[in-house]
């Protein structure tokens, strides 16, 4: 089957950063002084607590929970009618380096080592003080949470540091994801989780460490007992009558049942629309709570942990490279820089609204597939519109979208082609479908995957050069059997190594492609969530852009200036952080105890 796409969806501007002057940020500015205060009595009294939270994510509900358990009353205002936001949606890897669990385990982490690697990996975007301040409270912060909630976690044994061969890096890695936990500890409160990105095979219970290994179920011995094993535990919960939950389902549930424990309130369907200011200091949120405005008062801080803009295509426009769009992102839909534009309004300044916890992702029908094994497994390469590769495919998500814009001008890469044969798709997984069986007809009808007899006919249907399409893949085809690629280096990393199939050698990454017919897949610049946002400082507090402090207003998750600048250390640094600055925040409003 040869199928067709419109050229049109392929065309784009040139890649650009479009930031607007500071004028008028400063003008954003002077219109919130104006109106700081403003009409507070007219505003419904929605109650006064010491602490106000915006967004019930990772970074959000570890704020409140730590808050609460400092002894400070706290409320969690949520815009959505579900709790959790894109956490809950995630795979719930968390990066943060000597933390209890790890260190239990016997990973040879050490403050030396991490400080070292985070240094190297962050470079100058971030200041120092704050890399030291996410390191040294983040095992502090896991401690926190599993002291006063119900989660455990698991060390992802094997899941390398993104860059490994850096100083201090680890081949084995440091992240760390909840483990299994009973929904029923939530009762009726379950029902108003996010859902998930991607829904777990039914009956079974499934770490995020298993994916690797079901996406060789078919091929590999551990990877047919991996299978059995999350069957196994599937059948385990259902004999118990437990509803069972892993990666970011159980994380947001387990953090709920922690405010809960502790008293405190979730309000949902409650969007922020303004912070309240008085005398230069925020105390307070303004929201939209049964159809009408009113103030939620703080006495002691505002902490905004309302995620970032991934959904908002203004400012998605205003700020980031081309192509760009909002249909790309698996980030929850909510995501609309809500607190980023609040505090943009009192003055904040903000840092790396560039840039996104980008990876490859395929658009199918209704929503993007995020890829991270696919386009790693062996016997698959990436080629752009001239049909030639371009980026080492196993290299970390984010850095292969970084490459797809930074060449995109010269020789467009959005979109690229991620080009398998069927050899491939008789052995692998492919997303959440099973090897040798024929992939949904939809995914063909709008253009995301496309299949042909031979090569010529599938560079003719996604439209590029038939020769230069040939002549790619057997330069790929005599890399892989020698195993060395010579042209981008896959494999030469450790991390290279994981999302691959040990029992092909000499690279578990290179195998060539020879067994028709052929497929391809439209790859765009998808991501997890925006990660540019308010600047703060190592204690968590929203800067102006003459570092000062604006008094009363802290942030932290992807509604913050993320504290890997441009990079990504390893999995989980999005969430890792998000809970480490969330605590840091609800320490320093209650006085550092």
């Amino acid at each position: 089957m040869t199928t067709g796409t419109n050229p049109a969806e392929t065309s784009g501007a040139p890649s650009r950063r479009r930031l607007l002057a500071g004028a008028a940020g400063a003008g954003l500015a002077v219109a919130a002084g104006v109106r700081q205060g403003a009409h507070a009595a007219d505003l419904r009294p929605l109650g006064t607590y010491d602490v106000v939270v915006i967004g019930s994510g990772a970074a959000g509900m570890t704020a409140a929970l730590t808050a609460a358990r400092h002894g400070l009353s706290c409320v969690v205002l949520e815009k959505a009618p579900t709790f959790g936001g894109s956490a809950a949606r995630s795979g719930a890897g968390i990066w943060i380096p000597n933390n209890p669990v790890i260190l239990a385990a016997g990973v040879p982490d050490t403050p030396a080592k991490a400080a070292a690697y985070l240094a190297a990996v962050v470079g100058p975007d971030v200041p120092a003080d704050r890399q030291r301040a996410f390191l040294t409270h983040g095992p502090a912060a896991i401690s926190l949470v599993m002291a006063h909630s119900p989660l455990r976690f698991r060390w992802m044994e094997g899941y390398s540091d993104y860059y490994p061969e850096l100083p201090g890096g680890l081949p084995n890695g440091r992240s760390i994801e909840p483990d299994q936990l009973d929904g029923t500890v939530l009762g009726a409160e379950l029902a108003r989780l996010n859902p998930p990105y991607m829904d777990v095979p039914a009956g079974m219970v499934v770490f995020g460490a298993d994916y690797k290994w079901l996406a060789l179920a078919a091929v590999n011995a551990r990877g047919a007992a991996v299978a059995a094993q999350c069957l196994a535990r599937g059948a385990k919960a259902a004999a118990l009558g437990q509803k069972p939950l892993t990666m970011g389902q159980a994380l947001a549930a387990g953090l709920r049942a922690g405010l809960a424990s502790a008293g405190v309130p979730v309000w949902l369907n409650t969007p922020l629309t303004d912070l309240h200011v008085e005398n230069g200091t925020v105390t307070g949120a303004v929201v939209t709570r049964d159809g009408t405005p009113g103030l939620v008062r703080a006495r002691r801080g505002v902490i905004v942990g309302s995620g970032g803009f991934e959904h908002n295509a203004a400012m998605r426009e205003r700020f980031q490279r081309q192509p760009i769009g909002t249909d790309w992102t698996v980030g929850a839909k909510e995501n609309t820089g809500d607190g980023i534009r609040a505090g943009e309004r009192l003055g904040a300044a903000l840092d790396l609204m560039d840039d996104a916890w980008w990876g490859p992702a395929i658009p199918l029908p209704g929503r993007p597939y995020f890829c991270l094994a696919e386009r790693t497994l062996p016997g698959g390469l990436l080629v752009n519109a001239s049909g030639r590769r371009f980026v080492n495919e196993a290299a970390p998500y984010g850095d292969v979208v970084h490459t797809m814009y930074d060449v995109h001008g010269t020789d467009p890469a959005i979109p690229s082609w991620l080009i398998v044969d069927q050899n491939y798709r008789n052995r692998y997984l492919f997303k959440d479908i099973a090897p040798t069986l024929p992939l949904p007809a939809e995914w063909y009808d709008s253009g995301a995957a496309h299949q042909a007899w031979t090569l010529d006919a599938l560079a003719a249907s996604i439209g590029v050069p038939p020769a230069a399409l040939r002549t790619t893949v057997d330069r790929f085809n005599t890399l892989a059997l020698r195993g060395e690629d010579l042209d981008h280096q896959r494999g030469d990393s450790a991390y290279d190594h994981y999302y691959t199939d040990p029992s092909v050698l000499p690279n578990s990454c290179l195998a060539p492609l020879w067994l028709p017919p052929y497929h391809a897949f439209r790859i765009v610049p998808g991501d997890l969530g925006t990660k540019g946002g308010l600047r703060t400082d190592a204690r968590a507090r929203v800067l102006r852009e003459d570092g000062s402090a604006i008094p009363g207003l802290y942030a932290a998750g992807n509604a913050s200036a993320a504290v890997m600048g441009h990079s990504y250390a390893g999995a989980g640094s999005t969430i890792g952080p998000a809970m480490t600055f969330g605590y840091i925040a609800a320490r320093d409003v209650a006085g550092g105890s």
